[in-house]
């Protein structure tokens, strides 16, 4: 919670004192402290590929002096937020996109790929929401090789409390129980935080 607070005040200062309204991007790297999330080949947890990947994400915007968009995580170190409190970030900083960072896991070895889900309830950004998905994962795939396993409909609360406020999607971003895909996603953070952020710039119209 503490980290939420500093992270909005951070936001106040940085719209007034620059004078434009930047677009406002809420990264939420899943899980975190006691709760590891998936833990895939090779003891990889994926609370930390997804912290790794968010943090990358933010810096290579950060390196833009030129960019009109601001980055904020949900968390920035190894500690839990409860589903409910990861909408607190977005709903304060009335953000135009929230991303819910995942990696997926499955007793067969061999599924693979990256999966986009959507909250499964009409609502007013559903259809920018889709827009989005669609556009993420075709950059994953032109650009990075991964295969689709489509876009999904859910009643995941992460999404479900923010799809009032902005576009929201929850992205899988490969399994950590299959070897390839589990290595790549270790070794090849920037890569990935690069695509991640190049389909949030397009889709923002930066």
């Amino acid at each position: 919670m503490r980290c939420i607070v500093v992270v909005f005040i951070f936001f106040l200062f940085s719209n007034f004192a620059f004078g434009q309204k930047a677009k406002i991007v809420v990264i939420d790297p899943g899980h975190g402290g006691h709760d590891s999330g998936a833990i895939g080949i090779n003891s990889i947890r994926e609370k930390n590929i997804v912290l790794r990947i968010a943090l990358e994400t933010e810096a290579l915007n950060a390196l833009s002096k030129e960019s009109h968009l601001q980055i904020y995580l949900t968390r920035y170190t190894d500690t839990f937020i409860s589903l409910k409190d990861r909408s607190i970030l977005p709903k304060a900083l009335k953000a135009d996109l929230f991303i819910s960072l995942h990696c997926n896991y499955s007793k067969n070895p061999d599924a693979r790929g990256i999966e986009v889900f959507l909250y499964d309830h009409k609502n007013i950004f559903m259809t920018e929401s889709l827009v989005f998905a669609t556009s993420l994962e075709n950059e994953f795939k032109s650009s990075i090789g991964f295969e689709l396993r489509g876009i999904k409909f859910a009643n995941f609360q992460v999404i479900k409390d923010v799809s009032r406020i902005c576009k929201s999607v929850l992205f899988e971003i490969g399994y950590l129980s299959n070897r390839d895909e589990a290595r790549y996603l270790d070794k090849n953070i920037e890569i990935i935080a690069s695509m991640l952020l190049k389909s949030i710039n397009e889709n923002l119209g930066l």
